[in-house]
C-alpha cells in the first residue's frame, strides 16, 4: 500500500491517494503569506519598587534604559547595572566610618614606633 511516504524519508508531496499538500486555492508565496516585520523596542511596563538604598535604586533605575534600545545594546546596560550592584555590595563589607587609629605601642603610648 502506498501512503505517500518514502521508506527512508519524510512524506512526499501529494500525500495519501492524491491529497494535496496545501489546501486548494492557497499557493505558497502569495502576498497573504508575508511575514510581518518585527516590532521595534517597546517598554515592558514593569513597576519597580524603591529599595531605600540609593546606590541600588540608581543601578536598578538604569535597567529602564534597555526599553529604548535594540537587543544588541542591552549587554552594555546590564554590565553597567551589574557593576553598580557589585559596588553597592562591596561597600557593605567596608568598615563603617573613618579608618581606625594605629594600635598603641607596648609601652602604652599612641602613634608610630621610631
Amino acid at each position: 500500500m502506498d501512503d505517500g511516504t518514502d521508506e527512508y524519508g519524510p512524506p512526499q508531496a501529494g500525500g495519501p491517494a492524491g491529497q494535496e499538500a496545501d489546501p486548494p486555492g492557497e499557493v505558497p508565496g502569495e502576498p497573504g503569506d508575508e511575514v510581518p516585520a518585527p516590532a521595534g523596542p517597546a517598554p515592558l511596563g514593569l513597576v519597580r519598587e524603591e529599595t531605600g538604598e540609593p546606590r541600588v535604586d540608581a543601578a536598578l533605575g538604569r535597567l529602564g534604559d534597555v526599553d529604548h534600545l535594540a537587543t544588541d545594546g542591552h549587554l552594555t546596560v546590564y554590565e553597567d547595572v551589574h557593576q553598580g550592584l557589585r559596588a553597592a555590595l562591596d561597600a557593605l563589607d567596608a568598615p563603617p566610618g573613618p579608618s581606625a587609629p594605629p594600635p598603641a605601642r607596648p609601652d602604652g603610648s599612641a602613634g608610630r614606633a621610631h
